[in-house]
């Protein structure tokens, strides 16, 4: 019988008399049923590789299928799986085969931890480390959007930066803080408000300092056409059942505007509290890239000359 018309049946008795035939009719003798009216449970297991995001980088004739995240602290989209950060970024494992053996030598870490998912999420502002090769990497944005992995010292290796998603009390009045990476941190400073920067120590889990987020201090764009731009908050428009804008300014002096939802506070004042990959978050124009490039393939002619 078509679907279509098993849901024409108005009468309820029918209709259930109707359903208890048709399960019959396609139960085999052990009692599973392999009839239509089943369908799959739980979350898809794979991912293709035209649905990847596109600041993977991943190339279309690579293969049919990429890395599926697992659930972390990041989002899928928002994120970049270990096995991309080994194979396709360091270039410290050839196959997939590779990764796993070196992960599960538990040669890295993130965030100060041992991880052995070959799909663990790392995401913005994540503290990599291979202690092997005494390197540390923070996984920052570059300007056109992309994750890029700056090398950092081992002192600056010791802390992140976490944007404060609420600030609320749990059981006996005790105050709590919710992190972008899903950390929960109890007793904050009473100062800390939503959207405001907590500087973590990674080895204790502790607040060592704090940034406000207040017009004059420096921030780095996380999401939309602008994400990886470093600049300085001039202005906050605050539109009632909207979203709030951010207007930005960069150190060449150009300004846009952004949602409060994708700016991550970084520093106070102008100077940032982590180091920025090249290019300090300035987002140059297509002309300025030429002549950027021109300029030094004539230095480099220069020098062999």
């Amino acid at each position: 019988m078509p679907f279509h018309v098993f849901k024409s049946i108005s009468d309820p008795v029918l209709r259930s008399f109707v359903f208890s035939i048709i399960h019959f009719l396609c139960s085999c003798r052990d009692g599973s049923c392999v009839c239509s009216f089943d369908m799959a449970r739980g979350l898809k297991k794979h991912l293709k590789r035209l649905n990847a995001p596109k600041h993977w980088m991943l190339d279309k004739l690579g293969g049919a299928f990429a890395p599926k995240p697992s659930s972390g602290p990041h989002k899928a989209r928002e994120c970049l799986p270990l096995i991309l950060i080994l194979r396709n970024r360091l270039k410290y494992a050839l196959t997939y085969r590779e990764v796993i053996a070196i992960l599960m030598q538990r040669h890295v870490l993130v965030d100060g931890k041992v991880r052995t998912d070959k799909t663990y999420p790392a995401g913005f502002m994540d503290v990599v480390s291979i202690p092997k090769t005494n390197e540390n990497f923070r996984l920052l944005y570059d300007t056109k959007g992309r994750f890029r992995l700056h090398s950092i010292k081992d002192e600056e290796a010791k802390f992140k930066l976490c944007k404060v998603r609420s600030v609320q009390f749990g059981d006996k009045g005790i105050p709590y803080l919710n992190t972008y990476d899903g950390r929960t941190i109890r007793y904050p400073d009473p100062l800390i408000r939503a959207n405001d920067t907590i500087k973590l120590d990674l080895e204790t889990n502790k607040i060592i300092d704090f940034i406000k987020f207040d017009v004059g201090n420096v921030v780095m764009v996380t999401g939309g056409r602008n994400r990886g731009r470093v600049g300085v908050i001039k202005n906050r428009e605050k539109h009632k059942g909207s979203f709030e804008t951010i207007h930005v300014q960069d150190a060449t002096g150009h300004e846009f505007a952004t949602r409060l939802g994708n700016v991550f506070t970084i520093g106070k004042g102008t100077k940032p509290w982590v180091s920025l990959p090249k290019g300090k978050g300035i987002k140059l124009s297509i002309i300025e890239e030429a002549r950027k490039r021109i300029a030094a393939a004539a230095a480099a002619a220069a020098s062999t000359a």
